[in-house]
């Protein structure tokens, strides 16, 4: 049932005379079939008795959370956490407890755990621990905070992030009570860290039902509080997504349009692949729409938004670094972003064109390759995500594609993908800045048609830009004994 290393773990507790289960997250995905990511254990002994278990049993361990009771095992190069049954107190910090107190029961243990599909434990011979009836909110689509919900949130404000996350990860619906409970801890989101909030946002949005928990985080209200931030310059609130939040009922120009800017943002999320990069790029791609100074009529009187995706990609810059997302993944976002509404005609010479002035934001052509089909695949939600009569545009779409492929592969938007290099050029011309000048110029060459990307084509253009080069040199001395 349980992974080697966890039985070994469960094994070597239960013959020292301790209790040993198996909760959490493994539970809950075990019985509706999936493959859990990691297994945590609960037991009645105590962080030093655990550490002495260890040594013991020569196991390698080390305190991940000592003073809240958490162990972790490596056995196999396999991470186990081992948790000591606890009840927390919490004060002003909304994320962790002033106080922790060890307990001797596992059903003290469960009480203390955020929602009922999570407040289940298995034995090593697979009997189920179920004192909330979490397997059937389970088998029921249900999310239910166990005993009092607005205890449970004020306990730790990052559980309403983790409702609105499991309702977009499971499908589920939240009950209730434990639903209107989440906006009454609004204000105690003050007080989680900036990156805890961002790893929630994340697995919504790589989630299977992305809108579900978006939904959820702009109708309780969490979009639109602050968290902590802190830096070297000290501790500040920011907020969390606002902007988000603003796009709800923004309307659009519904001769293009079939749907207001927050519906359409939330089609677009859900039809692009679930890639972090991609769905952060989705969810802010229209985030400038509606905003002062982008928001005007056009000469129909029709709404128009010109211009949002360079304002937007500042704004996605903005949200990115206040989340402290990756730089080179942030930076791509904010590209993405900036580059969307542009696409040329599916014809080689416009699409040559087209990447000759994309290739400026790459390093390399796999680079190059990666982004462009990135954006390519935003394009394809957008267009999917309730644009009207989308379907020339899908084609032309995928015309595209293939075309970008094919010319990336063959054509050199790089010196490097030259068949010579700078020292063949060199060789002609001479060491100096004119290395690059010629590179480039005959990258320009070889992507309009004049020149073969073959080593033999391309030493005969040099030889003849030598010849040229001479000529304007005796050129030059003849004109200067002129002068004298």
């Amino acid at each position: 049932m349980f992974p080697p290393p966890v039985q070994k773990v469960m094994r070597l507790l239960l013959d020292s005379g301790y209790k040993a289960y198996v909760v959490g997250g493994a539970v809950r995905d075990m019985l509706i079939g999936r493959t859990p990511r990691e297994y945590d254990l609960a037991t009645d002994a105590c962080p030093d008795a655990l550490q002495r278990f260890a040594e013991i049993h020569a196991l390698r361990a080390f305190p991940k959370g000592a003073a809240f009771g958490v162990i972790s095992f490596i056995i196999d190069e396999m991470e186990i956490e081992v948790a000591t049954f606890r009840t927390e107190i919490y004060g002003a910090d909304a994320h962790r407890p002033e106080k922790v107190d060890f307990l001797w029961a596992l059903e003290d243990d469960l009480a203390r755990r955020d929602f009922t599909i999570n407040a289940m434990a298995l034995d090593r011979d697979g009997r189920l621990y179920d004192p909330y009836r979490g397997k059937k909110d389970l088998e029921r689509g249900i999310l239910r905070a166990v005993g009092n919900a607005d205890e449970r949130f004020a306990e730790d404000a990052l559980r309403a992030f983790r409702a609105c996350r499991f309702a977009a990860e499971y499908g589920f619906t939240i009950e209730a009570k434990t639903l209107s409970a989440i906006s009454r801890a609004r204000d105690r989101v003050a007080g989680l860290s900036v990156e805890r909030v961002r790893d929630e946002l994340d697995r919504v949005l790589v989630s299977p039902h992305p809108a579900v928990g978006l939904k959820l985080l702009r109708e309780t209200g969490l979009l639109e509080t602050r968290c902590r931030a802190r830096s070297a310059a000290g501790e500040e609130t920011v907020p969390v997504l606002p902007e988000l939040a603003r796009l709800y009922g923004v309307p659009q120009n519904p001769r293009y349009h079939a749907f207001n800017v927050w519906d359409h943002t939330m089609r677009v999320v859900g039809a692009i692949k679930p890639k972090i990069v991609l769905r952060w790029a989705a969810l802010l791609h229209d985030i400038a729409k509606g905003v002062p100074g982008v928001r005007a009529l056009n000469r129909r009187g029709e709404w128009s938004d010109y211009r949002h995706e360079q304002v937007g990609a500042f704004m996605a810059e903005e949200v990115l670094k206040r989340f402290r997302v990756q730089p080179l993944e942030a930076k791509r976002v904010a590209w993405l972003v900036r580059r969307h509404m542009f696409n040329p005609a599916p014809e080689e010479p416009k699409v040559i064109k087209w990447l000759r002035v994309l290739a400026a934001d790459f390093r390399n052509r796999e680079d190059l390759m990666e982004g462009v089909l990135q954006l390519l695949a935003l394009r394809e939600a957008d267009l999917k995500g309730g644009k009207i009569e989308p379907a020339q545009r899908l084609a032309d779409n995928e015309q595209l594609k293939a075309l970008v492929v094919d010319i990336i592969r063959r054509v050199p938007f790089y010196p490097v993908d030259l068949a010579v290099d700078g020292s063949a050029v060199a060789r002609y011309l001479g060491e100096g800045p004119q290395v690059k000048a010629v590179l480039d110029d005959l990258v320009l060459d070889v992507q309009h048609g004049r020149l073969a990307n073959e080593v033999d084509a391309v030493e005969k253009a040099l030889k003849k830009k030598l010849k040229v080069e001479e000529i304007n040199v005796i050129h030059k001395e003849r004109r200067q004994e002129r002068r004298r």
